[in-house]
């Protein structure tokens, strides 16, 4: 195992430059361009597509526990990448850093257990296999990618908070002040580097796939009157 893991720390320090370096910058003109792109050409795909209709039961089952620890994983990540300082003082505190940790890795194992439940779900409802898209497939597969090494990683590279802030928050700073140094994240083990790269591919894969619905926010759900809906049947 040690063998393997010095070899692969090997392979992505050759990768280091393509995969920290230039494949951010690429992942990122390629959402903002084609998602304006889309909006403009082809508005009414934005949408999520929903397959709830289909099957109810199973999947609240699934979408629920992955939207909940996706939001949760997500805003950890966003409040590191913003307030290195903040996590790295309340890390100071050992009971606190456990708390932090074990509190993400419980939100990395709903949204695992959620996107296994969902590519279930679409390999065997038929009804909704057949409204699935390859980007739909490549995109899950991301994502139980991304989901998959983020937990392997709060449990084989532990007290990811803090080293989140110290070597990754600066990198990312670097990226948006377009003045990239990736001196900081080098060092880092083959495992954080890949899914680094793994969350600029689903970036990358963004507006090809359903997921651009998120940038719809459905505001006149929110006052709009209750709709009662009748279904007719011949029985």
């Amino acid at each position: 195992m040690d063998i393997l893991s010095s070899y692969l720390n090997d392979l992505f320090k050759y990768l280091d430059v393509p995969l920290m370096l230039v494949l951010p910058y690429v992942a990122v003109f390629t959402m903002v361009l084609v998602t304006i792109q889309r909006y403009r050409t082809a508005k009414f795909t934005y949408s999520s597509l929903s397959s709830q209709f289909l099957e109810n039961r199973q999947h609240f089952w699934s979408v629920v526990p992955m939207h909940y620890g996706i939001i949760i994983v997500l805003l950890g990540h966003f409040v590191a990448f913003l307030t290195p300082s903040v996590i790295t003082a309340w890390n100071r505190q050992p009971g606190r850093l456990y708390v932090l940790e074990v509190f993400a890795l419980a939100a990395g194992i709903a949204t695992l257990v959620g996107l296994i439940s969902i590519v279930v779900r679409r390999l065997t409802v038929s009804k909704v296999r057949v409204v699935t898209t390859v980007s739909d497939w490549i995109l899950l597969v991301l994502l139980l990618i991304q989901a998959g090494t983020g937990i392997s990683i709060a449990i084989f590279v532990p007290w990811g908070s803090s080293w989140f802030a110290a070597s990754i928050a600066p990198y990312l700073w670097s990226l948006t002040e377009l003045r990239p140094d990736i001196a900081s994240v080098t060092g880092l083990p083959w495992l954080v580097k890949w899914h680094f790269a793994n969350a600029f591919l689903v970036i990358g894969l963004f507006p090809f796939t359903r997921l651009v619905h998120i940038l719809v926010v459905p505001n006149p759900y929110l006052w709009r009157r209750p709709q009662v809906v009748r279904w007719y049947s011949d029985k």
